[in-house]
């Protein structure tokens, strides 16, 4: 039996969500399953901070159009060999329905319907991350802090601005960290002791002791509540005068390299880092980030890795052609791209996308497989799998012309392209011998 030196810790990764405010990126895939940064999933960097922090037992919580997700966590996050087994797994759970024929309620009877789990595993405490955020952060100082309070639960809190706080779920806490109070999207967000102006969020991500998590969730399953950790469970305790804890996300330090390591790999000191990605501009906002070189988070810390599926992909690969140069700025591409003759600025693309002769693509997120024609203008955009654009289309120029083809943000204007429907329509494509889910979803 394996235990570390904060005991048994069990990891509980809840990628149940819908993901709504990002369709029709989530129209055949689950929030967490949405790609990020060319070559990732949103859920891999939660299972990263895990597994990065010697975490090595998690459960994954799954309910809606978890297909492709199930499929990217069976090929990519599995132990192999003498590692697997009862101390060493990263395991899908779907709803258990042990309380009756119903799915998740919310996110504490996720966590509830898991909870034989839980005892079967004999943790000692227990580890409940968000899936659906970018973040980056060592574990082990947040159970650190929660064995120094003697905590019975410890949420994670990021520093925000006053002003923008009432976005989030509000924690108060007293001078120590100790909560006081919890509040969700308050009017008038209470400020950090001793630092005015700004306030503590929480970020979704909870430490709980085994007992007092069980307890908590069986006593909420009893009541009419929505079943959550922010709405119910969190506030219930911090009313029973429980011992609950902020931990100060900004205190957090990933490690750094010597000085021989920096100079090879060429990046700064590594820095936590979260985002929220649940808006299509949130989302796209943080792509344009992560390519700028002042960016907050590298993907290039060999002590703090990101870990996802690897393929058998082609390198990527640029090349001038049809009387044009190859002009590529500001740009991360994944394996198996293909810039042909084509201008490409301030862009991501994915897996095995080609761009082809005369085309200028700005600001965009273009997704794994997708195939833009010759002559084509494209601004602000997010073009999900698979997708072909014809040659000299135009998109992101003329708003009122991009709506009667595409979905266009209405808050932020960017143009979004989902999933074609013939990929989940045509039974061609179902044939799971030929092409799997992972590659459609």
């Amino acid at each position: 039996m394996y235990v570390g030196k904060h005991g048994r810790v069990l990891g509980i990764v809840l990628a149940g969500g819908k993901g709504e405010r990002l369709m029709p990126l989530t129209r055949y895939r689950a929030k967490p399953a949405v790609y990020f940064a060319a070559k990732y999933r949103i859920i891999d960097f939660a299972l990263s901070n895990l597994i990065n922090s010697g975490i090595y037992a998690v459960y994954v919580l799954v309910q809606f159009k978890s297909q492709s997700l199930n499929e990217h966590i069976e090929k990519g996050w599995q132990f192999g060999g003498a590692m697997r087994g009862r101390d060493f797994f990263v395991t899908l759970v779907p709803a258990q329905m042990w309380s009756g024929e119903h799915w998740f309620q919310g996110t504490a009877d996720a966590v509830f319907q898991a909870s034989h789990l839980i005892s079967r595993y004999r943790a000692d405490r227990v580890c409940i991350f968000a899936a659906d955020h970018i973040y980056k952060m060592d574990v082990n100082q947040m159970l650190e802090w929660h064995m120094a309070q003697h905590a019975d639960v410890t949420i994670a809190a990021n520093v925000v601005p006053v002003e923008e706080a009432n976005q989030f779920g509000c924690i108060k806490t007293d001078a120590n960290g100790r909560i006081i109070e919890f509040m969700e999207k308050p009017k008038n967000p209470p400020e950090i002791p001793g630092k005015p102006g700004f306030c503590y969020v929480s970020m979704g991500n909870y430490i709980f002791e085994r007992k007092v998590l069980q307890d908590a969730l069986e006593a909420d399953a009893q009541q009419e509540t929505s079943h959550d950790f922010g709405k119910n469970i969190i506030p219930d305790l911090v009313a029973q005068n429980m011992r609950v804890f902020a931990y100060d996300f900004s205190t957090n330090v990933l490690p750094h390299p010597t000085a021989e390591a920096e100079l090879v790999h060429q990046w700064r000191n590594d820095k936590p880092y979260w985002r929220d990605v649940g808006t299509l501009q949130a989302y796209w906002q943080a792509h344009m980030e992560l390519i700028s070189h002042e960016s907050e988070m590298t993907l290039y810390n060999p002590m703090w890795p990101i870990r996802t599926v690897s393929f058998g992909d082609p390198p990527s690969y640029c090349y001038p052609d049809g009387g044009h140069d190859c002009s590529i700025n500001q740009v991360m591409l994944s394996e198996g791209s293909r810039i042909f003759g084509a201008s490409v600025t301030s862009s991501v693309l994915a897996r095995n996308c080609l761009v082809q002769a005369g085309s200028v693509v700005e600001e965009s997120i273009i997704g794994h497989d997708v195939v833009i024609g010759r002559n084509c203008r494209i601004k602000r955009a997010i073009i999900d799998g698979h997708n072909i654009i014809p040659d000299g289309t135009v998109i992101g120029e003329d708003p009122a012309e991009d709506a009667k083809k595409y979905y266009v943000d209405p808050k932020s204007g960017l143009v979004v392209m989902g999933v074609p429907k013939v990929f989940y329509q045509s039974g061609e494509y179902h044939d799971e011998e030929t092409m799997s889910w992972d590659t459609l979803g």
